[in-house]
């Protein structure tokens, strides 16, 4: 009983140190932080492959200690060499899932990080209003002639990885020149063509297909390629099916399939002006209530 009331003792001893030295304000912000960590961490790897990875790794800790009590010196010896460089291992094995989470933060809305932005502007706003425009037409046009079809815009996430393999066009989007360069048989039309800030800058290109394997065995290569972009960066992907014709979206890892021409345009002006086009709409609804106030006026 003695024993049990030191014990007691001793540990109400150091929670009153450690709460005596506690700080309000850094070490609640410091134990929020940590917890926003841990709690990012968990949300990003239940959305990858890599919660088997964890999952490996906890019945490898279970082993351990399993180990480690029986007194097995020789798998504990083996043990402690191969994680004597733990950190170094938790790096090579989790470096997707820590790339994708740098992109991410690299994708967020800091605007004081933006130092290598692509240009703003009126300019540049219209150029990629009209690209959209153009590719919906275009998209209409093989839709209805069922010619099979992938396009790539890209947005904060760079893409010259992708770029690199295919071929340089660097022209302004036109609706004749999407239409031939995914004519059947032409030399370009196998790979995606990659928009960047409103103009064609490459053809022919080969995208990552996903790693989902639950899709549907109706989705061929160009769907699956889709959806590996839209996963591994923010890109938006449309793809027109050289089956049934069919118009679909991809972005975000998200696959929307069969879109009307009418959804196809109001997706793209969503995702590639979603400020510039909130303007307009609010733009337009204010001169449409300014009119009608007009009208009550008189």
């Amino acid at each position: 009983m003695n024993a049990l009331m030191e014990n007691v003792s001793v540990l109400w001893d150091r929670l009153l140190a450690l709460f005596s030295s506690y700080n309000i304000i850094t070490d609640t912000l410091d134990i929020a932080f940590v917890a926003f960590l841990v709690f990012s961490a968990i949300k990003m790897l239940k959305e990858t492959r890599g919660i088997q990875i964890v999952k490996g790794l906890v019945i490898v800790a279970i082993i351990y200690a399993i180990i480690s009590l029986l007194n097995m010196q020789a798998s504990t010896y083996l043990f402690k060499t191969i994680l004597r460089d733990f950190i170094l291992v938790l790096i090579i094995l989790f470096t997707p899932e820590i790339r994708h989470a740098l992109e991410t933060m690299g994708r967020s809305r800091f605007a004081f990080l933006n130092f290598f932005g692509a240009q703003q502007g009126d300019a540049l706003y219209e150029r990629k209003k009209r690209a959209v425009l153009e590719i919906c037409k275009a998209c209409r046009d093989m839709s209805d002639k069922k010619i099979g079809a992938l396009i790539i815009f890209e947005r904060n996430t760079m893409l010259g990885d992708i770029i690199n393999t295919g071929t340089v066009v660097d022209a302004k989007v036109s609706r004749e020149l999407i239409n031939a360069l995914f004519f059947p048989n032409s030399a370009l039309h196998d790979g995606g063509v990659v928009i960047r800030d409103g103009r064609v800058v490459a053809a022919g290109c080969i995208l990552p297909l996903t790693d989902n394997n639950s899709l549907s065995s109706e989705l061929g290569t160009r769907h699956r390629a889709s959806l590996g972009i839209s996963e591994k960066s923010d890109a938006v992907a449309v793809v027109v099916s050289e089956e049934t014709g069919k118009i679909s979206i991809a972005c975000g890892g998200e696959l929307e399939r069969g879109v009307s021409d009418g959804i196809l345009m109001e997706r793209l002006m969503d995702y590639i002006l979603p400020d510039n086009a909130n303007k307009e709409k609010k733009s337009f609804f204010s001169v449409l209530l300014t009119n009608v106030k007009e009208k009550f006026k008189k």
